[in-house]
């Protein structure tokens, strides 16, 4: 008889303990969840402001790109509209877009395409300074997207 009554008593004792400490179970409970939550919400808003540094990058590069279009087409300004300075535009805009969601990569490839095959004609021909400024829009709406649905 002395067995069941320390059963009972280890049962007893141990609901008691955790009455107890339910308090403090539950508060460390919240504790553990909350950490977790932070930490995921830190790596969100982390990835988020590199892509929204990215992205701002990419439309500076990518204005940079139109304005020297716009010289090179325009003005026939070689200085300004210097082709190598084109190259640098066009290869910091790939670089950019490797940071940013799967469409920029996309489109910035496809302006490097645009860009290899007309820009010795920039300056003399209205269709290269109509393809590349097209490219180059597509490529400003796509980074615009992206920054839209970012969290």
């Amino acid at each position: 008889m002395t067995m069941n009554t320390e059963s009972t008593d280890k049962t007893h004792s141990f609901a008691a303990q955790l009455k107890r400490h339910s308090v403090a179970l539950i508060s460390l409970s919240v504790a553990i969840i909350g950490l977790s939550y932070s930490t995921w919400r830190n790596e969100l808003t982390e990835e988020n402001r590199n892509i929204r540094y990215a992205a701002f990058e990419l439309l500076l590069k990518l204005g940079d790109l139109q304005e020297l279009v716009f010289y090179r087409h325009y003005d026939k300004d070689k200085k300004k509209g210097n082709a190598r300075t084109g190259w640098h535009y066009v290869l910091m805009i790939q670089d950019f877009s490797s940071l940013v969601p799967k469409p920029m990569k996309q489109k910035s490839m496809l302006l490097k395409k645009v860009w290899t095959d007309n820009w010795q004609s920039l300056g003399k021909s209205d269709k290269s300074e109509k393809i590349i400024s097209q490219a180059i829009d597509q490529a400003r709406v796509t980074v615009i997207k992206i920054l839209t649905q970012l969290e």
